[in-house]
């Protein structure tokens, strides 16, 4: 799953393992160290190759520096492109609900971030374009792309373990 904070890709990775009963891999969890700082660039594409390297994964996170290792080991990318109006929302409910909490990752508790929010708000604008240029790369793999909440739970809807 990729697409703009806030458009629940984490919540849709964790119901999609559910149904499919493949192993989530939330990569916020492995990108940041304790106080949200980030690793070494050739660290993180190290650490990205060795998860795609598995058998199945379902992934989420954007990352644009390291969509060509995943979209090359996908057979599906899911485009989450809710309104950048749910996004912000989203984010700003997180905030409130999980302040000082260690969601995403360990020693990195929630915050408000006002870069963050401002990417979110212009990720239609600034980061889209980096993932389009990515998936016009793709070659294999089926991109669907979601921009409801209605088209996700459909998508959930049709979506079996077998």
């Amino acid at each position: 799953m990729v697409g703009s904070g806030g458009a629940g890709k984490s919540t849709f990775a964790r119901a999609l393992g559910e149904r499919t009963g493949l192993p989530v891999v939330h990569l916020d969890a492995h990108f940041w160290r304790p106080g949200w700082a980030e690793p070494p660039r050739d660290e993180w594409r190290a650490q990205q190759a060795e998860l795609v390297a598995a058998d199945e994964w379902i992934m989420d996170g954007n990352y644009g520096g390291t969509f060509d290792l995943r979209f090359a080991a996908a057979d599906t990318i899911v485009v989450m492109a809710l309104s950048r109006w749910r996004c912000v929302a989203a984010v700003v409910r997180r905030v409130v609900r999980d302040h000082g909490r260690e969601t995403q990752a360990p020693g990195c508790p929630e915050r408000f971030d006002l870069a963050f929010l401002r990417w979110v708000w212009r990720y239609p604008i600034d980061a889209r374009r980096r993932l389009d240029a990515a998936l016009e790369r793709v070659d294999g793999a089926e991109v669907v792309e979601l921009t409801t909440r209605g088209a996700v739970r459909r998508f959930l809807a049709g979506v079996s373990g077998d």
